[in-house]
């Protein structure tokens, strides 16, 4: 199997995986609609700012989901925002990856909770993303489009990206600096009111 297909094969077995974590985890319809609303909220924010190339808000919305409302949630509005954003900047063999990424952008605001939550920890964490974003796509991209998956393909597709990829790194920085620690605020306390508990015989609260 080649390198190519390694990468294909395990970008379209994360997605599947992702979908099957979201479908049976718990989270009631309140959950649910709260994650479509901010997976489309973080849509029309990534196609409002189209015009400038690679610096956009969807990495700082999809790191707070996950820190604000966990891991589950984070990854539903990553790809949910891919794929709706995509509906209007147009879909390709690049949509997957994009919603693999952007998931897992979400899952790592939760796993990085304690960084993620406050403003300077969520800037540097989203950063980073900005290049491991960009080199994840560009990996992709040499799988499906060519011309090999090969280390110095990699390197030289790195070197031609690089612009974009650090304008993307300050971009959200800058996003998680003037946006980041209001919108987990504002999440947590919806994810406070959509949180219903349940008394069990005993007379105890069961989430």
């Amino acid at each position: 199997m080649s390198a190519a297909s390694i990468v294909i094969l395990a970008t379209v077995a994360l997605l599947l995986v992702g979908w099957a974590a979201w479908e049976r985890g718990p989270g009631g319809p309140k959950m649910v609609a709260l994650t479509a609303t901010l997976g489309a909220a973080t849509a029309a924010g990534r196609v409002l700012f189209a015009p400038i190339p690679s610096v956009k808000p969807v990495t700082t919305m999809c790191l707070v989901a996950g820190a604000a409302l966990g891991a589950r949630a984070g990854m539903a509005v990553g790809a949910l925002a891919a794929l709706i954003s995509n509906a209007f900047l147009g879909q390709g063999p690049w949509t997957p990856a994009q919603m693999l990424l952007w998931g897992a952008v979400g899952a790592s605001g939760a796993l990085f909770r304690p960084a993620t939550r406050r403003r300077l920890g969520l800037a540097c964490i989203a950063g980073a993303w900005g290049f491991l974003f960009g080199w994840s796509m560009n990996l992709w991209f040499l799988a499906t489009f060519g011309p090999e998956v090969s280390w110095a393909a990699f390197i030289t597709a790195c070197v031609a990206s690089a612009w974009f990829d650090i304008a993307h790194a300050v971009g959200n920085v800058v996003f998680a600096l003037l946006i980041g620690p209001a919108l987990y605020r504002l999440l947590r306390r919806y994810a406070a009111r959509v949180h219903v508990t349940h008394a069990a015989a005993d007379g105890t609260s069961v989430p």
